[in-house]
């Protein structure tokens, strides 16, 4: 705390009246700071790489130009901590999965010509590979699975049979995927990562953005649970998915399963494997 502390002071100009420790990070840690005027959210983290809080910083700020859904205000961008509004965690209501459901719906509708994003960002801990491709399979398989297969073969988190299959995949993934205009993702969106605020309004934190099919991130959210029916059936009234997406989710899911395999191993690497062997 005491270390905490003395960052804030150098950025914070204000008496700071308590620091508690706010739960729920896997990464970083995290506090709510109140001070004399005001209350922030901080991440602090001495271990990640330098431009780690920049491009979480850009990734928000990208999204907050959509004016679509609310984002925390960024304060301050440090080398080993990132500032932002405190947001006070409202109820998850019903109104509040169909505004949901609504406000990615509009994110998503904000496209770009090309696949992908002009610099990499992080997702989780791990660097994530952009670029810019005219292809969406090709970007799939080049910037998001193939990338995090060789990195987990060559940690043993996957053994040398998953690259071979992926190989096999790629051959095969131009057929296997639909064709639409790149659209802006959050890039994470598991439930952690989205909250409600006291207005009942969905708020985005934690994105790894870029410009890809958004069915990428519906599956995603249906990997670890945790959205109401309501969210899906609101997205799907205001942009409804290609036919046959149910059969594509469990492809799009070899990226957070691969990211979880490099970060764990264990099951994830197992669970790879096995959409491998169906679908390659």
């Amino acid at each position: 705390m005491e270390a905490v502390s003395d960052l804030l002071n150098e950025v914070i100009h204000e008496g700071i009246d308590s620091i508690a420790p706010v739960g729920g990070g896997s990464i970083n840690n995290t506090y709510k700071v109140k001070t004399s005027r005001k209350v922030y959210f901080v991440k602090v983290n001495r271990n990640v790489p330098e431009d780690f809080f920049e491009k979480e910083a850009e990734g928000l700020s990208l999204l907050a130009k959509t004016n679509r859904i609310r984002i925390p205000e960024i304060i301050f961008i440090g080398r080993n901590l990132l500032v932002m509004e405190f947001i006070e965690r409202g109820l998850e209501s019903k109104n509040y999965w169909f505004k949901l459901g609504q406000k990615l719906s509009d994110i998503h509708k904000v496209t770009a010509s090309s696949f992908g994003l002009d610099y990499n960002n992080y997702i989780g801990s791990l660097e994530q590979l952009n670029g810019w491709y005219s292809n969406w399979p090709e970007f799939f398989v080049e910037r998001r699975i193939f990338p995090l297969a060789h990195r987990a073969y060559a940690d043993g988190r996957l053994e040398r049979r998953g690259v071979e299959l992926i190989e096999q995949l790629s051959k095969k993934i131009n057929d296997l995927l639909v064709h639409e205009k790149p659209s802006l993702l959050h890039g994470d969106l598991w439930s952690g990562n989205v909250m409600v605020d006291l207005s009942e309004a969905p708020v985005f934190v934690d994105p790894a953005v870029y410009y890809g099919n958004r069915e990428i991130e519906i599956a995603f959210t249906t990997l670890f649970g945790g959205f109401d029916p309501l969210f899906y059936e609101s997205y799907q009234e205001a942009f409804p998915l290609e036919k046959n997406f149910d059969k594509r989710i469990d492809l799009y899911n070899l990226y957070p399963l691969l990211v979880h395999a490099n970060l764990f191993g264990g099951s994830y690497s197992n669970s790879v494997m096995t959409i491998l062997r169906r679908f390659a």
